[in-house]
């Protein structure tokens, strides 16, 4: 099987190549930039997941004031993807933020899920009756992933 530069660590095939040889600040300014191209700004957000880190969590969180909600959506995956219990915070505000776009609170929520910290459980709770159903539901599916990780059956064969 040739390995395929492609597919990421995290087992995902990525929109858009990492970033080589840069530095979180650097990789954060790139992806920050509302004047970059988009497919730049994407190889920074795989950079940075790859990098991991609370500082490559808070570059990643910082773009959360982007105008894309296509780029703030693919910040939530991958901090789900990530597992880092610091991006509960960020990802908690995306959620709780009404005013933000259904794709975005869509994606915090199941990356809530994907992280399994308990302390996001309260939040899901509260938005699994959000008005927006795409936003409900992935605090459901959050919900049951938070319950079922914290079981005492992890035998992920099921």
């Amino acid at each position: 099987m040739t390995e395929r530069p492609d597919v990421s660590d995290f087992g995902s095939v990525d929109p858009a190549p990492a970033s080589e040889g840069l530095v979180v600040g650097k990789l954060g300014s790139t992806l920050c930039d509302e004047n970059e191209r988009m497919f730049r700004r994407m190889r920074a957000l795989f950079a940075l997941r790859n990098i991991g880190g609370k500082a490559a969590v808070d570059s990643l969180a910082g773009a959360f004031g982007s105008a894309s909600a296509l780029l703030k959506h693919e910040v939530a995956y991958v901090l789900g993807q990530m597992q880092d219990d610091h991006a509960v915070p960020h990802l908690i505000n995306r959620l709780e933020d009404l005013q933000e776009d259904v794709m975005v609170r869509h994606e915090a929520a199941e990356a809530l899920g994907a992280i399994g910290n308990r302390m996001a459980m309260s939040t899901l709770e509260k938005f699994a009756e959000d008005d927006e159903i795409v936003v409900a539901e992935s605090c459901e599916v959050a919900i049951d992933l938070l319950n079922w990780v914290s079981s005492d059956r992890l035998d992920y064969s099921d």
